[in-house]
């Protein structure tokens, strides 16, 4: 599979664990083994990654120019936080203090596929994304995002 699908509901405990949900478990590469590393995400959520896909994200970073002011700027901001999780023996993740403070995440979750990742939100904060969206800006969005340069003249 070259991404996730899906998206689930899932309650944080009261020492902030939660258990990954058996739809994105299927999904994930042997290859990853029982690891993750859970990263700030770019909006007010969480990005868990897979061990096996984010080695090469790693890896890429390791080789930018450290001389860069914009280099370490972002490896600043992407790296802050970035912690490696490990499934116990329930099938659970426990998300640090300070992310899920990053996040807002009091109890209820919603994990969502993200390509190669999958995203953590606040469940009233992803719900709140979808109540101020409107179909109209969706297809305009998608027209953007998705449209091929090479075929338009």
């Amino acid at each position: 599979m070259s991404g996730f699908l899906g998206e689930y509901e899932a309650t944080l405990d009261a020492k902030g664990r939660f258990l990954l949900p058996a739809g994105f478990k299927r999904q994930i590469a042997e290859s990853a083994g029982n690891q993750f590393v859970l990263n700030r995400g770019f909006e007010k959520c969480l990005t868990l990654y897979p061990m096996n896909e984010w080695q090469p994200i790693q890896e890429k970073i390791s080789k930018l120019n450290d001389f860069d002011p914009k280099v370490r700027e972002f490896r600043r901001y992407f790296l802050n936080g970035a912690t490696i999780l490990e499934l116990d023996s329930a099938g659970r993740l426990n998300i640090p203090k300070n992310l899920l403070a990053h996040a807002g995440l009091d109890k209820d979750i919603v994990l969502t596929a993200a390509n190669n990742k999958i995203e953590i939100w606040d469940k009233a904060k992803y719900q709140e994304l979808f109540d101020n969206f409107s179909a109209d800006a969706f297809s305009k969005l998608a027209s953007e995002v998705m449209s091929d340069p090479k075929q338009e003249s």
